[in-house]
């Protein structure tokens, strides 16, 4: 990935330079980054849901090989001088789409590379390596840019595609150990959903992430405009201050372990994004080239450590069965926030300049960072995520369908009126999960003849995706019901029953003496 990540930096960094000397348009260049951006938004949630159902290796082995494809015709075209803005526009859009099925697929495998304790470092190591690409990229990009032209980044760009191709086919990760079939696309797409809209842990970050990638996405798309129109400098310049951002970055990934041992993530976001509008300022009005290079280094390290600690959030908040689903969402954000910026800093920038464009974003930026204050990711990174697989397995009398529905679970519990308060209140947070997993309905009940007997009772589709909530069952609601247990009242533990839907057109039971 390293080696990819520097060559898709090449790319960028020549379509960009491509595109400003071509047009000379603000709005053309940050254009390429929507271009390359913009597909995430589009494709995204279909590559998660894709990469929590199929093999992922066959899977981004695929993907690549389409990347590796779109960008050799890229190189080409500029080799034989057919390669205009528009095409260059539609090829790149090509290969964000292909980017964009792989991003989740990549980014969950770093919980199958590591055990839970070792991910939030390993999400910082793929920080570092990317920014170290971030770093390395740029400055040979530009290189390449100006000694032997757009042309040969190209290419280069197209090579590095073939490492991530060789490694995906050495690797052989370990087999799902689930005994039950895969979930279909649609319904698995709507688990997604479903979990992304009851998890609040989890949309604290994509609400903290849009409130900061919306504004950060003026610096990126209007360096180099402001490289070539303020500064009259050329692509060897625009690669040493992108250098000069990786380095910063990967500086402040290295400092990162011994910040959050001192502050957590509900300090260190906002104080990066304050230092990161800051370096948008400095952009806006400083002309000193060595100064720049200062708050480049200053705005790489902010970057990072925003980034980080947003991506360690979003994968730690949520569990393995639908982690992919819910990367997919939070890269959404992520890359919506940044094309969507992209446009419309260039648009401002077209009409007022890049220096009024900068500055609405560095103020903006601040006051989106006061509002997202509420949200915080310290909650969602204390989440205990990790399979419980404490529920006990149903038994059915009889074999049926699997696929038959509804079913209806219920519980029921006694509890003392002095607990009364204390059991409402842990009961509906458990609720929540039920439904976040898989319940359409959920309620609870009390008994009118016999107060203190409560009955929970919860509705999912079918028996197949009841047994699914029993995989995914985690610590969290194991804590949950561990709390309500030592509430009940009774010798016996509540008491759990299961009922399927029944119908004159339903499959019927077949007594278990008659199977053979």
């Amino acid at each position: 990935m390293l080696t990819s990540n520097i060559g898709t930096w090449v790319q960028d960094v020549a379509a960009a330079w491509f595109m400003s000397e071509r047009t000379g348009s603000p709005l053309m260049v940050a254009a390429v980054q929507s271009a390359t951006t913009l597909p995430v938004v589009a494709f995204a949630l279909v590559a998660g849901t894709l990469a929590d159902i199929v093999d992922r290796r066959r899977y981004l082995l695929g993907v690549q090989l389409w990347m590796f494809f779109v960008a050799t015709v890229v190189a080409l075209q500029a080799h034989a001088g057919r390669l205009d803005a528009w095409s260059l526009l539609c090829l790149t859009f090509a290969l964000g789409a292909g980017a964009a099925m792989a991003m989740p697929a990549q980014a969950a495998t770093t919980a199958d590379l590591v055990p839970r304790p070792m991910l939030a470092p390993a999400v910082a190591m793929g920080a570092i390596g990317m920014n170290i690409a971030r770093s390395i990229g740029p400055a040979l990009g530009g290189l390449i840019v100006a000694r032997f032209g757009a042309a040969w980044a190209f290419s280069l760009n197209a090579l590095s595609f073939l490492g991530v191709v060789f490694v995906l086919w050495r690797w052989r990760p370990s087999k799902s150990v689930s005994a039950l079939p895969a979930e279909s696309f649609g319904g698995a797409l709507r688990a997604g959903l479903r979990y992304a809209a009851r998890a609040s842990e989890f949309r604290s970050v994509l609400i903290k992430s849009a409130c900061f990638f919306v504004f950060a996405s003026a610096l990126p798309s209007q360096l180099a405009i402001v490289v070539r129109q303020r500064l009259s400098a050329g692509a060897g310049t625009y690669g040493m201050l992108l250098t000069f951002i990786g380095a910063g970055a990967i500086g402040g990934a290295i400092a990162l372990p011994k910040l959050r041992k001192r502050f957590d993530a509900d300090t260190l976001v906002p104080a990066a994004t304050l230092l990161y509008s800051l370096t948008m300022l400095a952009l806006a009005g400083l002309r000193d080239l060595r100064l720049l290079c200062v708050a480049m280094l200053v705005n790489g390290v902010s970057w990072i450590t925003v980034l980080s600690s947003l991506q360690t959030a979003a994968h730690v908040s949520v569990p393995a069965w639908v982690r992919a689903r819910a990367l997919s969402l939070y890269i959404v954000v992520f890359s919506a926030g940044m094309a969507g910026g992209s446009l419309l800093w260039g648009t401002i920038a077209q009409q007022a300049g890049t220096g009024w464009a900068l500055t609405s974003a560095a103020v903006l930026a601040v006051l989106a960072g006061i509002f997202s204050l509420r949200f915080r990711l310290s909650v969602a990174m204390a989440r205990d995520t990790t399979p419980s697989a404490h529920w006990t397995q149903p038994t059915p009398a009889a074999k049926f369908d699997p696929e038959r529905g509804p079913v209806l679970v219920t519980v029921e519990y006694l509890i003392e009126p002095a607990d009364r308060e204390e059991f409402l209140h842990h009961i509906h947070l458990l609720g929540g999960t039920r439904r976040r997993d898989g319940a359409v309905q959920w309620g609870v009940m009390e008994d009118v003849g016999q107060p203190g007997r409560f009955l929970e009772y919860f509705i999912v589709d079918s028996w197949l995706e009841h047994l699914r909530q029993h995989e995914r069952v985690t610590h969290e609601e194991k804590h949950l019901q561990d709390r309500l247990l030592a509430l009940h009242r009774d010798a016996r533990p509540p008491s759990v029953r299961h009922f399927v839907g029944a119908s004159p057109s339903s499959s019927h039971f077949v007594p278990l003496e008659n199977i053979p």
